[in-house]
């Protein structure tokens, strides 16, 4: 099972970027799509994006379309997410995820980092 850590949170006003990577350890880096999901207080986890194995494939939540960008590198084990335009509704705590298909849906992962906070203040 892969062991993934997030990084890169932080305080941000309205309108700046942050970037958030996740490290990923073990050798079948990969084998896994990766994906960011969000859970703010109160409120279910929402995906916001994910790359299939190869990176080509990337997809996106609704709400970050446009905003947010995910990509991958193999080669350091690593997936990060740019994150622009932000919004004080984007606050929530970030995990990255691996899963062995192309998904949207929290349940199809299976192995999870600890998270890392986002705060956007207006």
């Amino acid at each position: 099972q892969e062991q993934l850590v997030e990084s890169g949170g932080g305080l941000v006003q309205a309108g700046g970027s942050l970037r958030l990577s996740c490290a990923v350890s073990g050798d079948a880096i990969g084998t896994y799509t990766i994906g960011w999901f969000r859970q703010a207080p109160g409120k279910e986890r929402e995906f916001v994006a994910a790359a299939t194995v190869t990176g080509i494939t990337t997809y996106y939540g609704d709400s970050v379309k446009g905003r947010f960008t995910i990509s991958r590198d193999n080669a350091k084990n690593t997936v990060d997410l740019q994150m622009n335009a932000l919004k004080p509704e984007d606050t929530a705590v970030y995990y990255c995820a691996a899963a062995h298909l192309a998904s949207r849906y929290a349940a199809d992962f299976g192995s999870w980092g600890q998270g890392t906070q986002v705060t956007v203040s207006s």
